[in-house]
């Protein structure tokens, strides 16, 4: 793979790196809106959606439409909320997984309670 394609993908991803930008991301799926709209919704100042927008402006996730003096913003390429569903799958899967580790621990501590508490602790050191 060339690296201007990793770069570009790096920036990609960084564009998306930021809760605030992954939240407007989230509202815009229902469809355009404007500044205003946005900052309603996402309960942060004018100049803090203005400046989220700008990021994903600059990487073409986004995309605006002047009406008079509003400005509205869409995604771009409706493939970005594809990727944003599989990324909340690999975040579900990995709490999944997580959960199911958590649980097996809590029934090894149990067993070793029940077994005269011979339980390890894990990174517990003895001397």
């Amino acid at each position: 793979m060339p690296d201007s394609l990793r770069r570009f993908k790096a920036e990609f991803f960084k564009a998306l790196a930021h809760p605030t930008r992954i939240s407007i991301l989230e509202h815009l799926r229902a469809g355009e809106m404007s500044v205003n709209e946005l900052q309603t919704k996402l309960e942060i100042e004018s100049s803090g959606v203005s400046q989220q927008l700008a990021v994903l402006r600059n990487r073409n996730i986004v995309e605006t439409r002047k009406e008079g003096t509003s400005v509205y913003y869409r995604v771009r390429d409706p493939q970005v909320y594809e990727l944003l569903d599989v990324a909340r799958r690999i975040f579900n899967a990995d709490l999944i997984d997580t959960h199911s580790m958590l649980v097996q621990l809590e029934e090894e501590g149990a067993s070793g309670v029940a077994h005269g508490g011979a339980t390890k602790r894990i990174g517990a050191h003895t001397t």
